[in-house]
């Protein structure tokens, strides 16, 4: 089986991203998620169910932001 991880490049926009998030603490991923979860759960205590709904979906999101955050600083791109 050919080794397929040098045939295969990242795109200049994907780079440009990696090299901007890398930046940012790990944590911050994680502390956007909880925030998320924070505003959802006062969007649906003020009786805003949709709006809290919406804004609790962010949490998976920003978690895995932060996975692939972390593996992009543990093993770098191409």
């Amino acid at each position: 089986m050919a080794n397929l991880t040098n045939s295969h490049k990242e795109g200049k926009v994907a780079e440009m991203i990696e090299d901007q998030t890398a930046k940012l603490p790990s944590d911050t991923y994680l502390w956007a998620a909880i925030g998320a979860m924070t505003v959802s759960l006062a969007l649906t205590c003020m009786g805003k169910k949709h709006a809290g709904l919406f804004v609790g979906q962010w949490a998976a999101p920003f978690l895995l932001f932060g996975v692939y955050n972390k593996l992009v600083k543990q093993e770098g791109h191409d």
